[in-house]
């Protein structure tokens, strides 16, 4: 199946309110594309990918990397001695102490650190790259039927792992491309201080690989268990 292809089954399917976005990790082995627009401002990963939900095809290098917290994480930069200490994240009132904060960022995934020099973010329908992982923003009821789309062959149950930060970079970027499993996270301080998500929306994170297989088992649930969930 092509980008295109997926895309509208995502959209028709799922019945989704904004675009599902393509995500790429740039290595410093592989050169930076070419014809994505740079931003002009530094910008956090999380609002690359809610302008890229929008519509927008951007490449960001790590120099325009707004979040170092986040361009740490996604192995673009070097984790300032305040973040992985947990003054920096102590400080903004939304753990007890700096140790508690030090463990969040001990625990989370990430990538080795300057390993990566870019990342690229489009809708998916216009990505002309296998993507990495594809980030879907959009209401709890909507992004649920990722659960048993990825359950549908091997069953068993989906473990979210989030934290109070980093839902768009470490819990629906990262955490997916390392796993090979699909994420669900219910946004964090940082993008809902700083991008237009919605109070009612949270994201999911879907490896590229088993993309295909996804919309193949939603396929298969919309001819009954969804229509029938959703009164249709």
């Amino acid at each position: 199946m092509e980008n295109k292809e997926i895309s509208d089954k995502l959209k028709e399917i799922l019945q989704l309110r904004y675009e599902p976005v393509a995500v790429k990790l740039v290595k410093k082995s592989e050169d930076i594309p070419a014809d994505f627009n740079q931003p002009e401002k530094k910008t956090r990963h999380c609002q690359s990918i809610m302008k890229a939900r929008a519509g927008e095809c951007l490449v960001i290098p790590a120099d325009k990397h707004a979040c170092v917290v986040g361009g740490s994480s996604l192995g673009l930069l070097e984790t300032p001695d305040n973040v992985r200490s947990g003054e920096f994240h102590s400080k903004i009132g939304m753990f007890d102490t700096p140790e508690a904060a030090a463990k969040m960022i001990e625990e989370r995934t990430e990538f080795e650190e300057c390993s990566m020099q870019a990342t690229v973010v489009c809708p998916l329908e216009k990505a002309d790259f296998k993507p990495d992982v594809v980030v879907l923003v959009d209401l709890p009821e909507t992004l649920y039927w990722i659960v048993p789309a990825f359950t549908f062959e091997k069953g068993g149950r989906v473990t979210l792992s989030t934290a109070p930060f980093q839902a768009t970079c470490v819990d629906s970027t990262i955490i997916p491309i390392q796993t090979g499993d699909v994420n669900f996270s219910m946004g964090c301080f940082g993008c809902r201080r700083t991008t237009d998500i919605g109070r009612d929306e949270m994201l999911v994170g879907i490896p590229g690989p088993i993309l295909e297989n996804i919309v193949e088992h939603l396929e298969k649930l919309s001819e009954k268990p969804i229509r029938k969930a959703r009164g249709l």
